[in-house]
This record gives C-alpha cells, sequence and structure tokens, in this order.
C-alpha cells in the first residue's frame, strides 16, 4: 500500500478525527504486517505543508520517522512524463501518487481523498475501507 499525503499529515499532526486509522495503517507498516511505501515527492509536500506550524529540525525527524517505517518510492522518468500528459487526473501530484504506487506493484492507495483517484490504475481506498479489508476494524 501507499500513504497519501493527506493520510501521512492526519498522522504527522494527529489531526481529528482522522488520527486513529492513520496511525493503525502506519503501526501494521512499522510491526512489517504489510509493505507500505510513500511517493517520494509526498516527503518535500509535507515539510513545506508543516513549514508553519513546526520548526526545521522537528520536520525533518518526523519525514525521518516516516522514512524509517515506509519505504520511498518513484516513479521514473518515462511515468512522470505520463503523469504530465495525462489530463484524466484533475491534480498533477494525485496522478504521480498513481504512478509511485504502480511502480512497486501496490494494491492501494490510501487516501481521504479517493473521488481524485477515479482514473488510476491502483485502487483507492480510504484508511477506513483500509483497515476493513486487512481485518484491523
Amino acid at each position: 500500500m501507499l500513504a497519501g499525503t493527506n493520510v501521512l499529515l492526519d498522522y504527522l499532526t494527529t489531526r481529528k478525527p482522522y488520527f486513529n486509522d492513520s496511525y493503525a495503517i502506519l503501526l501494521m507498516c512499522a510491526e512489517e504486517k504489510i509493505n507500505g511505501y510513500v511517493a517520494f515527492h509526498s516527503i518535500p509536500d509535507i515539510y513545506y505543508i508543516l513549514r508553519k506550524t513546526h520548526d526545521t529540525r522537528v520536520r525533518r525527524e518526523m519525514l525521518l520517522g516516516i522514512c524509517n517505517i515506509l519505504t520511498v518510492t518513484s516513479a521514473s522518468h518515462e511515468s512522470v512524463i505520463s503523469a504530465i500528459k495525462n489530463d484524466m487526473f484533475k491534480d498533477l501530484e494525485d496522478c504521480l501518487q498513481d504512478k509511485c504506487a504502480a511502480e512497486v506493484n501496490a494494491d492501494y492507495i490510501i487516501t481521504r481523498n479517493i473521488s481524485d483517484f477515479k482514473s488510476s490504475k491502483v485502487k483507492a481506498v480510504t484508511p477506513e475501507q483500509f483497515l476493513s479489508i486487512t481485518g484491523q476494524l
């Protein structure tokens, strides 16, 4: 599974009411019950988004923590070009999430915005749906 940026932000910021589901998913990854991935471009996105609430040192520590739990994955040059050309996605970032998930043969993209992934090759599910699928709910 590939964790979307919003799911990781839910975890890192203990955002209610989403924190518990994101925590449960990351715990399954930390305990090596499932293979978890994070798209390469989520790292600088998270770093940038948290700049107003967390200092540089804390943001770096948060990202290192995520990288100790999830494997960073990227998309090939060809996949990035394909994503740029793909007008089926409204948001390039979402298309890149799909490309990164496909590169590692992920079964799911975990996101709270599944409607943004109607055209994705990798199935998008909410954290709650994923926990139900894995029997963790």
